[in-house]
């Protein structure tokens, strides 16, 4: 199993003291290299679900297994750690550094697992989603979809079992969006990497074997 949820909740504190219910999976699984598309309406907790399963976020209960370490039982300096050398998260406003190159972007994440052989590696990377050359220019001078074809390499450079996706099309414009998809898809299939993307488009949805709705196993508030 790459993924396991169970029994997860995460709810926030509104200004008047309230407890907002976001996220309440009683279960949910990913099997090794599959793909899985998550569809959800904005606000309902699609991207705090990604969160949650990285470790960026911590749930407020249940359990978090990714290729069968649990997350949630771990420090936060070993939880980041892991989160580097084994998850790969492609993000919808691509958090790119902008005083930094494509390729320096794509090794610093790199860095971060402990991946001190970048150069080459990034480079191919940044190759392989037709980067090759634009591998010294900066965020500021990318397009869009070179922006993002940027943070897909990166999401990959560390050879991660996981890769999570947030609405990766979402701010690119049709011809990229079947780009940036397919980039996604192809890399996971030859890596067998597992992977869980989130949208609200139903387009996108419609090309996935799996495809799951967050509202079904998501009941922020219900009782179990």
């Amino acid at each position: 199993m790459s993924l396991e949820l169970k029994g997860v909740r995460k709810s926030y504190t509104e200004p008047d003291g309230t407890k907002l219910p976001i996220l309440d999976v009683e279960h949910f699984a990913l099997e090794k290299g599959e793909q899985v598309v998550l569809v959800g309406e904005s606000g309902g907790g699609k991207t705090t679900l990604l969160n949650v399963i990285s470790g960026i976020t911590q749930a407020d209960a249940g359990t978090i297994a990714v290729d069968g370490y649990d997350l949630t039982g771990m420090m936060e300096v070993k939880r980041d750690r892991f989160r580097a050398e084994r998850i790969g998260f492609v993000f919808q406003t691509f958090n790119l550094l902008d005083a930094f190159t494509a390729l320096e972007n794509v090794m610093l994440g790199m860095s971060f697992a402990g991946n001190t052989g970048g150069k080459k590696v990034a480079q191919e990377l940044l190759e392989r989603v037709g980067l090759g050359h634009r591998l010294n220019h900066r965020p500021g001078t990318l397009s869009v979809g070179e922006q993002q074809r940027v943070a897909v390499a990166r999401s990959l450079a560390n050879q991660p079992s996981l890769l999570l996706a947030d609405e990766p099309t979402a701010n690119v414009d049709v011809k990229n969006q079947e780009l940036v998809l397919k980039l996604i898809r192809d890399a996971c299939s030859e890596r067998n990497v597992s992977l869980l993307l989130v949208t609200h488009s139903l387009d996108v949805a419609g090309q996935f074997e799996r495809t799951e709705r967050l509202g079904d196993f998501n009941k922020p508030g219900g009782s179990k």
